[in-house]
């Protein structure tokens, strides 16, 4: 499935200098480290599973069930085999670094699998304003060190489907290779990828462009080197480039000189270059693109590594007049059965992608479906997806075609290393497998099913949880939307008659909820969609002249008039619910749209640094003299049950406006606003819950406040960033607390409270630097402790405890202690456990952080309440076991 970006975003060797930082992932959480207070959440996935392409599957070559997955926009997962799950590991990344969730390769330690690299970076060109990084890992992915690369990565840019880039050399671990693109050549590490040093002696950094005249630079790339492959036995060492007269290089010195391979076939693009070191075969993959959309010839090609012959060992040969219409791309040997192996087309769209293998080292090769008299056929396997009903697309074609299909961007095909019976491999929309693959050879069916649990990959662009039906109704980047009756079930279909494509906005009326109406941008009419049962099922809407995509749209609170704000034609209502149009006056053309969600007249825009109001239903739009932001991403919201109640919120902060749009107020201490909504109250609340994902008190994140924004906590962590996210965001009106998290990769998420009693919130302009100076004793029992106050304000205040291993071995827990003798009271702790009895406070460590090797920190923190002074307790104690 095509994936767009969606955000509104000579002998000297030159080393790289290491970024310190580690950052720590889903799978183990950590306190946040702010300034502000913060209220306990558990973050989940909205199920999908899959919704977009997955370029890589990266088994481990020496432990079972170490498998790793990369996506081209939504980071980067392990295998959990006992879940049958996928465990995310870049949900740490922030909207400062967004482009580390485009992951170009991955590799797994052969010799100690703890070990793991990542090469990200999302865009080579002005999209991604950072460089790409090398990300490693010693603990499998749950924490990270990075180092920054002088250029740009693409994990989802034009051959992204290559590979693998990064390859670690099994006859010494510490030496690591990188395969760059966009003309940066070769890259090799020799201290488990701390440093990095470019490989001088490389000579071709490749020169495949796929469109040289592409101005915005996304096409216009050298797609560079493509992998690199060792052999187990040679110790020599291939590598792949985009040159079509000189695919393949080698070296046969550990990497000290390089030639390209005399006899190899040209023509093509070398997608994939894989070894069989038994039979002292290589195999390259290609196609004449660099996919992953397109590609229509290609070839498999065999070096004996040995004699240096080279041969065609193609299943479909243009060489022998065969009917070619793809290249190749996938490829896999079984290394349980050397001379088995395994390849899939590029790019074979009708009537479904091929899969060919070969018990004989390709010189015979039987295809996983055959036609037998047209158009039926013949087929291998069955398709089992019930786990993930929606990946049949909403699909009755004609045969041949079916549905499900088997895929299509097949670019990584695996057969696991240790088992010849389980096969993963990518798609556009998912990740499938067998674990009967060997029925293949004894001509008994095998079934097919997706293996994508765990792994979300769609891109959010709008949400809606209206006060009946369905939890939340989405819209999509790709595969348009669901209707989530619950969130942790897969649905069966996403929104369909009309299939809209990218889905960018969808809204129901307050007043009468069933009624829904969504945007897309279809490649032709209709760009549409109307549902009279809370977005459940869709009839065609009708569009006014010139419509090229969906924009904007919102629906009045009685559902008796829409306004759209289209791509291709100015802002129109309508007053029959979508089937006729007229153009409204006095907004310009692609303005952000919302109505008001108590008067039905009442429209609001925002365009080129104004906001604009209607009352007559969107007919007429006036211009507000308000001060608003004059430039950015600009995000409206409007309170249920409140007229005129608008929220604001822009890279200058939040504002908020009582007063239908003639005035707004900036809300203090928010500097900076990605995007608003609000949710059910409080209990005993006069005003509801508000969201804002963004930037408070100089923090980063996500955010709650339950007074109308004089104070707010924080309500996810570092742990829980999820990159670019922000570009949809909805309160959930029936529960309080829930909020719902569009990203752009990462798939929906839904938060919900874990803590008891409503916190006290802090107000963002209390000075976290007022604090008293931190209190630390002396270690003591192999541990020290260091207490501090983090942020304070009337009747209470928030604090963060440092425990310190001071000891020369590794704990296995601690426990942290101290006494207040003014009142204090501790309301609620994490990152730990325990809690306050009369005076004396205990707290011990929450499992995830107990064990510390020395001189290792860790950390926790807490709300507590205050009745007059505040002086620092003393002594802090700490205890540790060994």
């Amino acid at each position: 499935m095509r994936r767009r970006r969606f955000t509104t975003v000579a002998a000297a060797a030159l080393l790289i200098g290491v970024t310190s930082f580690v950052a720590t992932a889903a799978d183990r959480p950590r306190p946040a480290t702010a300034a502000v207070a913060v209220d306990a959440y558990s973050w989940k996935n909205v199920r999908i599973d899959g919704g977009g392409f997955v370029p890589g599957l990266i088994f481990n070559r020496t432990e079972k069930n170490l498998i790793y997955a990369r996506t081209d926009i939504g980071g980067a997962y392990r295998w959990n085999q006992a879940g049958q799950n996928w465990v995310p590991l870049l949900d740490w990344v922030g909207q400062e670094n967004w482009g580390y969730n485009g992951v170009t390769s991955i590799a797994t330690d052969p010799v100690d699998p703890d070990r793991v690299y990542a090469a990200v970076g999302m865009y080579t060109n002005s999209w991604d304003p950072n460089n790409g990084a090398i990300l490693r890992s010693a603990d499998r992915g749950a924490t990270w060190q990075i180092t920054t690369l002088p250029f740009k990565n693409g994990g989802n840019m034009p051959g992204r489907g290559m590979g693998e880039r990064l390859a670690i050399d099994p006859h010494d671990h510490s030496r690591v290779y990188y395969a760059a693109e966009g003309g940066n050549g070769l890259w090799r590490s020799t201290d488990h990828g701390v440093t990095w040093a470019k490989v001088t002696a490389f000579p071709n950094a490749g020169n495949y462009v796929q469109d040289p005249a592409d101005a915005n630079g996304y096409l216009s790339q050298n797609q560079g080197l493509t992998w690199v492959t060792f052999d187990d036995v040679s110790r020599d060492v291939y590598v792949g480039v985009a040159d079509k007269e000189n695919p393949v290089y080698r070296s046969t010195d550990g990497g000290a000189t390089w030639a390209r391979v005399p006899g190899q076939p040209t023509g093509y693009i070398p997608h994939k270059g894989v070894l069989d070191s038994v039979n002292h075969y290589l195999y390259v993959a290609t196609s004449d693109t660099g996919g992953p959309y397109e590609g229509g010839k290609g070839q498999v090609s065999r070096l004996n590594t040995v004699t240096g012959e080279w041969t065609d060992v193609s299943p479909v040969k243009l060489s022998a007049g065969d009917d070619l219409y793809f290249g190749y791309s996938g490829l896999t040997v079984d290394r349980q059965r050397p001379g088995t192996l395994m390849v899939a087309t590029q790019i074979s769209w009708w009537p479904d992608a091929i899969f060919f293998r070969s018990t004989d080292s390709g010189a015979t090769w039987t295809r996983i479906w055959d036609f037998t008299s047209y158009p039926s056929q013949s087929k291998r396997y069955t398709m089992d997806i019930s786990a993930n009903p929606w990946l049949d697309f909403n699909a009755s074609p004609q045969p041949p075609e079916a549905t499900p299909k088997l895929g299509w961007m097949n670019e990584s095909v695996e057969i696991d290393p240790l088992d010849s019976d389980r096969l993963l491999y990518g798609t556009g929309a998912t990740v499938y497998g067998t674990t009967q693959l060997t029925n293949w050879d004894r001509n008994t069916t095998f079934t097919i099913r997706p293996m994508a649990e765990g792994l979300e990959e769609t891109a959010v662009l709008d949400l809606a949880s209206p006060p009946s039906g369905a939890p939340l109704v989405s819209a999509l980047g790709d595969i348009g939307g669901f209707h989530h009756a619950d969130l942790d079930t897969v649905p069966a279909s996403f929104h369909d008659t009309p299939s809209l494509g990218s889905n960018t906005s969808l809204d129901f009326a307050e007043l009468s909820p069933a009624f829904f109406v969504r945007a897309g941008n279809a490649d032709a009419a209709p760009h549409l969609g109307v549902s009279n049962d809370g977005g459940k099922t869709w009839y065609n809407g009708q569009e006014p002249a010139g419509v090229t995509g969906g924009g904007k749209v919102a629906v009045g609170a009685d559902a008796n008039a829409v306004v759209w704000a289209p791509a291709g034609a100015g802002v129109h209502y309508s007053t029959t619910r979508g089937s006729s149009w007229t153009a409204s006056t006095g907004i310009p053309a692609g303005a952000e749209i919302v109505s008001d969600r108590a008067d039905p007249k009442s429209f609001y825009g925002y365009a080129a640094g104004k906001v604009y109001v209607s009352k007559d239903g969107g007919a007429t739009f006036t211009a507000s003299a308000a001060t608003v932001p004059a430039s950015g991403n600009v995000k409206l919201h409007t309170v249920a049950g409140r007229s005129g109640d608008v929220w604001l919120a822009g890279e200058t902060g939040l504002l908020h406006s009582t007063d239908a749009g003639t005035t707004f107020t900036a809300v203090a201490g928010v500097s900076k606003a990605i995007n608003v909504s609000t949710g059910k109250a409080a209990p005993g609340a006069g005003y509801p819950a508000l969201f804002t994902i963004g930037t408070v008190g100089g923090v980063a994140g996500v955010f709650r406040s339950d007074d109308g924004g004089s104070a707010w906590v924080r309500i996810n962590d570092d742990a829980h960033q999820y990159g670019n996210a922000g570009e949809a965001l909805a309160g959930d009106p029936r529960v309080y607390g829930r909020v719902y998290l569009g990203t752009n990769g990462r798939g929906i998420l839904y938060a919900d409270r874990t803590g008891g009693s409503t916190p006290p919130p802090v107000t963002p302009s209390a000075s976290a630097s007022a604090s008293p100076p931190p209190s630390t004793p002396p270690p003591a029992s192999g541990c020290a402790a260091t207490y501090k106050i983090t942020g304070s304000w009337g009747g209470g205040f928030q604090g963060e405890v440092t425990v310190r291993n001071s000891g020369s071995t590794p704990t296995k827990n601690w426990s942290v202690g101290w006494n207040y003798s003014s009142g204090q009271v501790v309301s609620q702790v994490w990152g730990g456990t325990g809690g306050q009895t009369g005076t004396a406070v205990t707290v011990r460590d929450a499992g995830w952080n107990g064990a510390l090797a020395a001189n290792a920190t860790t950390t926790f923190g807490f709300l507590a309440t205050t009745t007059g002074t505040n002086p620092l307790p003393s002594p802090i104690t700490c205890a540790a076991t060994s």
